[in-house]
Protein backbone atom coordinates (compact mmCIF):
# COMPACT_ATOMS: atom_id res chain seq x y z
CA UNK A 1 0.00 0.00 0.00
CA UNK A 2 1.44 3.37 -1.01
CA UNK A 3 2.08 6.03 1.57
CA UNK A 4 1.81 9.77 0.92
CA UNK A 5 4.47 12.01 2.38
CA UNK A 6 2.89 15.01 4.12
CA UNK A 7 4.80 18.28 4.01
CA UNK A 8 5.58 19.74 7.43
CA UNK A 9 3.13 22.39 8.54
CA UNK A 10 5.85 25.01 8.73
CA UNK A 11 6.73 24.55 5.07
CA UNK A 12 3.10 24.90 4.02
CA UNK A 13 2.67 28.09 6.04
CA UNK A 14 5.90 29.45 4.67
CA UNK A 15 4.83 28.87 1.07
CA UNK A 16 1.44 30.43 1.78
CA UNK A 17 3.05 33.47 3.38
CA UNK A 18 5.40 33.88 0.42
CA UNK A 19 2.45 33.77 -1.99
CA UNK A 20 0.55 36.40 -0.01
CA UNK A 21 3.61 38.61 0.21
CA UNK A 22 4.13 38.28 -3.53
CA UNK A 23 0.50 39.24 -4.20
CA UNK A 24 0.80 42.27 -1.92
CA UNK A 25 4.01 43.34 -3.67
CA UNK A 26 2.36 42.97 -7.08
CA UNK A 27 -0.59 45.04 -5.88
CA UNK A 28 1.78 47.70 -4.57
CA UNK A 29 3.62 47.77 -7.89
CA UNK A 30 0.31 48.07 -9.80
CA UNK A 31 -0.75 50.98 -7.61
CA UNK A 32 2.57 52.74 -8.02
CA UNK A 33 2.55 52.29 -11.80
CA UNK A 34 -1.02 53.56 -12.01
CA UNK A 35 -0.36 56.64 -9.88
CA UNK A 36 2.74 57.39 -11.92
CA UNK A 37 0.76 57.18 -15.16
CA UNK A 38 2.67 54.14 -16.42
CA UNK A 39 -0.37 51.85 -16.37
CA UNK A 40 -4.15 51.98 -16.75
CA UNK A 41 -4.93 48.89 -14.72
CA UNK A 42 -5.32 48.97 -10.95
CA UNK A 43 -8.07 46.56 -9.93
CA UNK A 44 -8.85 46.40 -6.20
CA UNK A 45 -6.34 49.20 -5.54
CA UNK A 46 -6.69 51.69 -2.69
CA UNK A 47 -6.79 55.06 -4.46
CA UNK A 48 -8.92 57.01 -2.01
CA UNK A 49 -8.61 60.78 -2.24
CA UNK A 50 -6.07 60.67 -5.07
CA UNK A 51 -5.99 63.28 -7.84
CA UNK A 52 -6.30 62.16 -11.44
CA UNK A 53 -6.85 65.61 -12.88
CA UNK A 54 -6.49 65.80 -16.66
CA UNK A 55 -5.46 62.11 -16.85
CA UNK A 56 -6.18 60.08 -19.95
CA UNK A 57 -7.85 57.02 -18.46
CA UNK A 58 -9.60 55.72 -21.55
CA UNK A 59 -10.31 52.01 -21.16
CA UNK A 60 -8.76 51.97 -17.68
CA UNK A 61 -9.50 48.85 -15.62
CA UNK A 62 -10.45 49.89 -12.10
CA UNK A 63 -12.85 47.17 -11.03
CA UNK A 64 -13.28 46.98 -7.24
CA UNK A 65 -10.90 49.91 -6.77
CA UNK A 66 -11.42 52.23 -3.78
CA UNK A 67 -11.72 55.70 -5.29
CA UNK A 68 -13.77 57.48 -2.63
CA UNK A 69 -13.17 61.22 -2.76
CA UNK A 70 -10.91 60.97 -5.82
CA UNK A 71 -10.59 64.00 -8.12
CA UNK A 72 -11.08 63.30 -11.84
CA UNK A 73 -11.53 66.91 -12.99
CA UNK A 74 -10.57 67.24 -16.65
CA UNK A 75 -9.90 63.50 -16.98
CA UNK A 76 -11.44 61.09 -19.45
CA UNK A 77 -12.76 57.68 -18.47
CA UNK A 78 -14.18 56.71 -21.85
CA UNK A 79 -14.95 52.96 -21.90
CA UNK A 80 -13.29 52.45 -18.49
CA UNK A 81 -14.40 49.47 -16.38
CA UNK A 82 -15.40 50.31 -12.82
CA UNK A 83 -17.46 47.33 -11.75
CA UNK A 84 -17.96 47.27 -7.97
CA UNK A 85 -15.66 50.30 -7.63
CA UNK A 86 -16.22 52.70 -4.71
CA UNK A 87 -16.47 56.28 -5.99
CA UNK A 88 -18.32 57.73 -3.02
CA UNK A 89 -18.05 61.52 -3.08
CA UNK A 90 -15.72 61.48 -6.10
CA UNK A 91 -15.38 64.63 -8.25
CA UNK A 92 -16.46 63.63 -11.77
CA UNK A 93 -18.00 66.86 -13.07
CA UNK A 94 -17.73 67.32 -16.85
CA UNK A 95 -15.74 64.09 -17.18
CA UNK A 96 -16.11 61.97 -20.33
CA UNK A 97 -17.55 58.71 -19.00
CA UNK A 98 -19.27 57.63 -22.20
CA UNK A 99 -19.70 53.86 -22.49
CA UNK A 100 -18.18 53.06 -19.08
CA UNK A 101 -18.96 49.74 -17.43
CA UNK A 102 -19.81 50.65 -13.84
CA UNK A 103 -22.24 47.92 -12.89
CA UNK A 104 -22.68 47.67 -9.11
CA UNK A 105 -20.40 50.68 -8.57
CA UNK A 106 -20.94 53.00 -5.60
CA UNK A 107 -21.23 56.63 -6.69
CA UNK A 108 -23.08 57.87 -3.64
CA UNK A 109 -22.94 61.69 -3.29
CA UNK A 110 -20.56 61.91 -6.26
CA UNK A 111 -20.33 65.22 -8.14
CA UNK A 112 -21.27 64.38 -11.73
CA UNK A 113 -22.86 67.54 -13.09
CA UNK A 114 -22.46 68.01 -16.87
CA UNK A 115 -20.80 64.57 -17.08
CA UNK A 116 -20.95 62.61 -20.35
CA UNK A 117 -22.55 59.22 -19.70
CA UNK A 118 -23.87 58.23 -23.12
CA UNK A 119 -24.45 54.46 -23.26
CA UNK A 120 -22.87 54.10 -19.81
CA UNK A 121 -23.73 50.88 -17.99
CA UNK A 122 -24.72 51.82 -14.44
CA UNK A 123 -26.93 48.82 -13.80
CA UNK A 124 -27.53 48.30 -10.05
CA UNK A 125 -25.16 51.17 -9.27
CA UNK A 126 -25.67 53.27 -6.13
CA UNK A 127 -26.12 56.87 -7.29
CA UNK A 128 -28.09 58.00 -4.26
CA UNK A 129 -27.50 61.65 -3.47
CA UNK A 130 -25.28 62.11 -6.53
CA UNK A 131 -25.40 65.43 -8.41
CA UNK A 132 -26.07 64.56 -12.05
CA UNK A 133 -27.38 67.96 -13.10
CA UNK A 134 -27.38 68.36 -16.89
CA UNK A 135 -25.60 65.02 -17.36
CA UNK A 136 -25.94 63.49 -20.82
CA UNK A 137 -27.24 59.99 -20.16
CA UNK A 138 -28.85 59.07 -23.46
CA UNK A 139 -29.18 55.29 -23.89
CA UNK A 140 -27.52 54.69 -20.50
CA UNK A 141 -28.36 51.48 -18.63
CA UNK A 142 -29.77 52.30 -15.20
CA UNK A 143 -31.68 49.09 -14.56
CA UNK A 144 -32.14 48.60 -10.80
CA UNK A 145 -29.96 51.68 -10.12
CA UNK A 146 -30.45 53.57 -6.85
CA UNK A 147 -31.13 57.24 -7.67
CA UNK A 148 -32.88 58.12 -4.43
CA UNK A 149 -32.25 61.72 -3.46
CA UNK A 150 -30.15 62.29 -6.59
CA UNK A 151 -30.11 65.65 -8.37
CA UNK A 152 -31.12 65.06 -11.98
CA UNK A 153 -32.01 68.63 -12.95
CA UNK A 154 -31.93 69.04 -16.72
CA UNK A 155 -30.55 65.54 -17.27
CA UNK A 156 -31.05 63.90 -20.68
CA UNK A 157 -32.40 60.36 -20.22
CA UNK A 158 -33.77 59.73 -23.70
CA UNK A 159 -33.40 56.08 -24.57
CA UNK A 160 -32.05 55.17 -21.13
CA UNK A 161 -33.10 51.89 -19.51
CA UNK A 162 -34.77 52.67 -16.19
CA UNK A 163 -36.57 49.44 -15.31
CA UNK A 164 -36.51 48.95 -11.56
CA UNK A 165 -34.60 52.17 -10.88
CA UNK A 166 -35.37 53.90 -7.57
CA UNK A 167 -36.18 57.63 -7.73
CA UNK A 168 -37.63 58.39 -4.30
CA UNK A 169 -36.82 61.98 -3.32
CA UNK A 170 -34.97 62.69 -6.58
CA UNK A 171 -34.99 66.17 -8.13
CA UNK A 172 -35.70 65.73 -11.85
CA UNK A 173 -36.80 69.24 -12.74
CA UNK A 174 -36.44 69.94 -16.45
CA UNK A 175 -35.28 66.40 -17.24
CA UNK A 176 -35.77 65.01 -20.74
CA UNK A 177 -37.66 61.71 -20.70
CA UNK A 178 -39.33 61.77 -24.12
CA UNK A 179 -40.49 58.32 -25.22
CA UNK A 180 -39.22 56.76 -22.01
CA UNK A 181 -40.62 53.42 -20.81
CA UNK A 182 -41.70 54.08 -17.23
CA UNK A 183 -44.44 51.49 -16.94
CA UNK A 184 -45.30 50.93 -13.27
CA UNK A 185 -42.36 53.11 -12.23
CA UNK A 186 -42.40 54.43 -8.67
CA UNK A 187 -42.13 58.21 -9.02
CA UNK A 188 -44.26 59.21 -6.04
CA UNK A 189 -43.33 62.60 -4.65
CA UNK A 190 -40.60 63.13 -7.25
CA UNK A 191 -39.93 66.71 -8.43
CA UNK A 192 -40.41 66.73 -12.21
CA UNK A 193 -41.44 70.31 -12.87
CA UNK A 194 -41.01 71.43 -16.51
CA UNK A 195 -39.73 67.99 -17.55
CA UNK A 196 -40.29 66.70 -21.09
CA UNK A 197 -42.19 63.40 -21.12
CA UNK A 198 -43.60 63.50 -24.64
CA UNK A 199 -44.95 60.08 -25.67
CA UNK A 200 -43.61 58.53 -22.47
CA UNK A 201 -45.21 55.25 -21.36
CA UNK A 202 -46.35 55.78 -17.76
CA UNK A 203 -48.93 53.01 -17.71
CA UNK A 204 -49.66 52.12 -14.09
CA UNK A 205 -46.91 54.42 -12.81
CA UNK A 206 -47.07 55.75 -9.27
CA UNK A 207 -46.97 59.56 -9.51
CA UNK A 208 -48.93 60.23 -6.33
CA UNK A 209 -47.93 63.54 -4.81
CA UNK A 210 -45.41 64.18 -7.59
CA UNK A 211 -44.55 67.74 -8.61
CA UNK A 212 -45.53 67.78 -12.28
CA UNK A 213 -46.24 71.47 -12.91
CA UNK A 214 -45.42 72.45 -16.48
CA UNK A 215 -44.53 68.91 -17.58
CA UNK A 216 -45.06 68.17 -21.27
CA UNK A 217 -47.10 64.95 -21.37
CA UNK A 218 -48.14 65.32 -25.02
CA UNK A 219 -49.33 61.90 -26.28
CA UNK A 220 -48.04 60.24 -23.09
CA UNK A 221 -49.77 57.07 -21.89
CA UNK A 222 -50.94 57.52 -18.28
CA UNK A 223 -53.43 54.68 -18.40
CA UNK A 224 -54.05 53.47 -14.85
CA UNK A 225 -51.42 55.84 -13.41
CA UNK A 226 -51.75 57.04 -9.83
CA UNK A 227 -51.90 60.85 -9.92
CA UNK A 228 -53.58 61.36 -6.57
CA UNK A 229 -52.45 64.57 -4.94
CA UNK A 230 -50.06 65.37 -7.80
CA UNK A 231 -49.56 68.96 -8.92
CA UNK A 232 -50.09 69.18 -12.70
CA UNK A 233 -50.69 72.94 -12.87
CA UNK A 234 -49.82 74.20 -16.33
CA UNK A 235 -48.93 70.72 -17.60
CA UNK A 236 -49.52 69.82 -21.23
CA UNK A 237 -51.69 66.69 -21.42
CA UNK A 238 -52.89 67.16 -24.97
CA UNK A 239 -53.67 63.81 -26.61
CA UNK A 240 -52.47 62.03 -23.46
CA UNK A 241 -54.25 58.87 -22.30
CA UNK A 242 -55.73 59.18 -18.81
CA UNK A 243 -58.07 56.18 -18.91
CA UNK A 244 -58.49 54.63 -15.45
CA UNK A 245 -55.97 57.07 -13.96
CA UNK A 246 -56.46 57.91 -10.27
CA UNK A 247 -56.78 61.68 -10.00
CA UNK A 248 -58.33 62.37 -6.58
CA UNK A 249 -56.86 65.55 -5.16
CA UNK A 250 -54.72 66.22 -8.22
CA UNK A 251 -54.28 69.85 -9.29
CA UNK A 252 -54.89 70.63 -12.97
CA UNK A 253 -55.07 74.44 -12.80
CA UNK A 254 -54.19 75.87 -16.20
CA UNK A 255 -53.22 72.47 -17.59
CA UNK A 256 -54.02 71.61 -21.20
CA UNK A 257 -56.24 68.55 -20.97
CA UNK A 258 -56.38 65.69 -23.53
CA UNK A 259 -59.31 67.36 -25.29
CA UNK A 260 -57.39 70.65 -25.60
CA UNK A 261 -59.39 72.46 -22.91
CA UNK A 262 -57.82 74.16 -19.90
CA UNK A 263 -58.19 72.24 -16.67
CA UNK A 264 -59.45 73.65 -13.39
CA UNK A 265 -59.85 70.57 -11.25
CA UNK A 266 -59.31 66.83 -11.34
CA UNK A 267 -61.24 65.29 -14.27
CA UNK A 268 -63.92 62.79 -13.51
CA UNK A 269 -63.12 59.15 -14.09
CA UNK A 270 -64.50 57.93 -17.44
Amino acid sequence: MSRRTLAPRGIILGVLGACLAGAALAQSDARGDFLAGRAKKCQSCDLQGQSFRDRDLKRARLDKASLAGADFAGATLFRATLQHADLTGALLSEVDMDKIDAKWAVLKNAKMNDTLLFEADLSAADLSGADLSRARMGSARLTQADLRGAILVGVDLRGARLVGAKFEGANMRGATLDGQNLREADLHGVALEAADMIEADLTGANLAGAKLAGVDFTRADLHGADLRGADLAGANLQFAILTDALTDGAVFDGAIMPDGKRGEQAPKAP
